[in-house]
């Protein structure tokens, strides 16, 4: 198996991942009544659209050279790093200003009643 081969097949293994996350924290923070759950959720999510960013990079990285790239295309992965970075400083901005937005707004305490069945 290639380095290539390796990579996607690692980058399919973290969308995977990274969806079940998501649902799972989406789930339970919903359920929970946990904005921080939720919150959490959203990074996962935002994982899996910058796995999707680095996969679909890869995949022209390993196109062949052609007459307006005689040196192949392999050069695109600085910008899809450049990309990622921004995107995922981008969601972090966003979860950080709804955050500081919601602190000082009182809400209910999760329902913790399904939980004392458990004990």
């Amino acid at each position: 198996m290639t380095k290539e081969q390796t990579a996607e097949k690692t980058i399919y293994f973290s969308i995977i991942g990274n969806t079940c996350l998501a649902l799972i924290k989406w789930l339970a923070g919903f359920f929970g009544h946990s904005y921080a759950l939720i919150a959490d959720a959203i990074e996962s999510t935002t994982d899996i659209l910058a796995s999707i960013i680095v996969l679909l990079g890869l995949k022209y990285a390993n196109k062949p050279a052609d007459h307006n790239h005689p040196y192949g295309h392999g050069r695109i992965e600085p910008l899809i790093t450049f990309l990622v970075v921004g995107f995922l400083m981008i969601s972090a901005t966003i979860i950080a200003y709804e955050s500081i937005q919601n602190i000082g707004t009182p809400t209910n305490c999760p329902n913790l009643g399904p939980l004392l069945f458990l004990g």
